[in-house]
């Protein structure tokens, strides 16, 4: 039986981290020279906040956005049909047994906060808050 799963509750290990953070540095660097055949990639400036691997470093999740966000779903389609092609120039930058796949999704991060912020703000929810407050003291 293998020592370790990868299903646990502890997070990304150490290696994970890493060669996630490598792979971003080097997707980075491919992007901010631009050159890509595809006319949905031509200018476009992307950003890649993080880059997850799974346990076996067989696929790294690359959580990109383009700058404004504007036309994100069409780049993210457009990276996903360059993948390969991205691949291919990592792999040539890093020195790995494995190349990871790669797959691009958005990242709503900063989305997903707005959207609290703006119902922690509500009236309702603002009212709610501030009788929980009044109880506690």
């Amino acid at each position: 039986m293998a020592k370790h799963s990868g299903h646990d509750n502890r997070g990304p290990s150490q290696r994970q981290l890493k060669v996630g953070e490598t792979v971003r540095k080097e997707l980075s660097d491919i992007f901010t020279r631009g050159r890509f055949s595809d006319p949905d990639l031509d200018g476009v400036i992307i950003t890649i906040p993080e880059v997850r691997m799974t346990p076996d470093l067989r696929l790294a999740t690359c959580l990109v956005m383009p700058l404004g966000g504007t036309n994100a779903d069409k780049v993210e389609k457009a990276l996903n049909r360059s993948a390969k092609y991205l691949r291919g120039q990592v792999s040539r930058r890093l020195t790995m047994k494995y190349m990871p796949d790669l797959r691009f999704v958005l990242d709503t991060r900063f989305d997903d906060d707005d959207r609290i912020g703006t119902l922690l703000h509500q009236p309702d929810v603002a009212r709610d808050l501030e009788s929980d407050t009044d109880r506690e003291d």
